[in-house]
Order: C-alpha cells, then sequence, then structure tokens
C-alpha cells in the first residue's frame, strides 16, 4: 500500500507567495529547482494566471499572463525552500529619506537641530562663494568707456545721390 502524500500546486503556492508582484520570479525560480532536482513535479493540462500586473515600457494599460500549473510533494524540504524563496522575492523596506516639511519636523521625524545646522553651512557657503567673487573682481581695473567706443570702426560715410 502507497502512503498518502499530500500533494499541492504550483497555483496554491503562487497564491501564498507575500509579494504577488514577484510570482513571474517565483514561478521561475521553482521551474529551476524541479530542472535541478531539488524537488519533484509534474506538469498539468490546465493553465492559471500570474496575479503579477504587468506593463508595457511607455504605455499605461497592463495585462496579465497565464503559466502551465504543476503538481508536486509538499515535504518538509519543499516548506524550506519555499519559506526561503519567499523571503528572497519579498523586498526588505528601504527607509528612504523623510522630506523636511513642517509637519514631519512637528512630528519628531526630523531632527531640527541637524537640518538647522545643514542649512547654517549651506548659507555660509554661498556668503563665502558671493564674498569671494566680489573680491576677485576689485582688483580688477575697471573698463574705460572711451577705451572700447575707440576701438569700433569708423561709421561709413554715404554720398547722397541727385535725382536727375
Amino acid at each position: 500500500m502507497l502512503p498518502i502524500m499530500a500533494y499541492t500546486t504550483l497555483s496554491e503556492q503562487v497564491r501564498k507567495l507575500a509579494n504577488a508582484q514577484r510570482s513571474d520570479a517565483f514561478v521561475k525560480e521553482f521551474r529551476a529547482a524541479v530542472r535541478d532536482g531539488t524537488f519533484d513535479a509534474a506538469d498539468l493540462p490546465q493553465r492559471f494566471t500570474l496575479p503579477k500586473a504587468f506593463t508595457r515600457r511607455g504605455q499605461d494599460d497592463t495585462y496579465s499572463r497565464d503559466v502551465r500549473d504543476m503538481v508536486f510533494e509538499a515535504t518538509p524540504a519543499f516548506d524550506e525552500w519555499f519559506a526561503d524563496m519567499n523571503t528572497q522575492l519579498t523586498p526588505a523596506r528601504r527607509g528612504g529619506t523623510i522630506k523636511p516639511t513642517y509637519e514631519n519636523i512637528e512630528a519628531g521625524l526630523v531632527d531640527f537641530k541637524a537640518l538647522a545646522a545643514s542649512t547654517r553651512e549651506k548659507m555660509q557657503a554661498s556668503y563665502t562663494k558671493g564674498q569671494t567673487l566680489g573680491n576677485s573682481r576689485k582688483g580688477a581695473a575697471p573698463a574705460k568707456r572711451g577705451a572700447a567706443l575707440a576701438k569700433k570702426a569708423p561709421a561709413k560715410k554715404t554720398v547722397a545721390r541727385k535725382k536727375a
């Protein structure tokens, strides 16, 4: 007598993913694991639609893809592989920089003292740059107005013609 095994399908596992937008990557990794012999699976005749919404470059509309379903044994080794793959496909939240708005400063999300120090440094650098630029122009002799006019070519005289 054969032991009763717990079988499940690829479509059921895809529904268990923490990040549905990575379902196509999961199916690809799943098929690679079957091909490598990590675990056994068999193709089924039916297909299922991936929950990911695909977009074409430069367009606003979305579309979906269908893939062939597979059946496999739900062993503890597979459960361990699935847990590892699920964490790899779920992106870690990268804390972006919080914008220094009035509300964020008031809520304490932005360090006001550090923000004030940064502003002071920027203002001082801008002031110093302006002073340096102004001082560099002090040493140069101002251009003489008459000198620029003397360099111009003399105007051509036109001869008035008499009407015949």
